[in-house]
């Protein structure tokens, strides 16, 4: 049995909906996959980079609201983010490309 993505605390039907773009179903593969490699994956397919859609992404892994982001941890994850920006998220790359690189006819950027 899988459980819905949305069923996860902060995480609604559209952020339901770019995890199926990005090959993730349930809300035990997000969890499984954890909150770096879920949203770099959604990077990888396009979803456009944004920092509160990815510290909602732990927070609600963890449980706790959105909003309990705050001070050294909000600093901490910041950087995390810029990190997965930087290496899973090319505004350059076409969609055609991304495909191609998802196969492995192109090198990873």
């Amino acid at each position: 049995m899988s459980t819905p993505i949305s069923s996860i605390r902060n995480l609604g039907p559209a952020y339901e909906t770019a995890c199926a773009k990005a090959g993730i179903h349930s809300a035990e593969a997000l969890r499984e996959l954890g909150a770096d490699a879920a949203y770099a994956r959604l990077l990888e397919h396009g979803t456009k980079p944004h920092f509160i859609g990815y510290y909602v992404l732990v927070m609600g892994l963890q449980g706790r609201p959105w909003n309990d982001c705050k001070g050294e941890e909000k600093k901490a994850l910041r950087v995390r983010f810029d990190a997965l920006k930087a290496r899973s998220f090319d505004e350059n790359k076409s969609a055609f490309e991304r495909i191609l690189n998802e196969i492995g006819v192109i090198d990873r950027r």
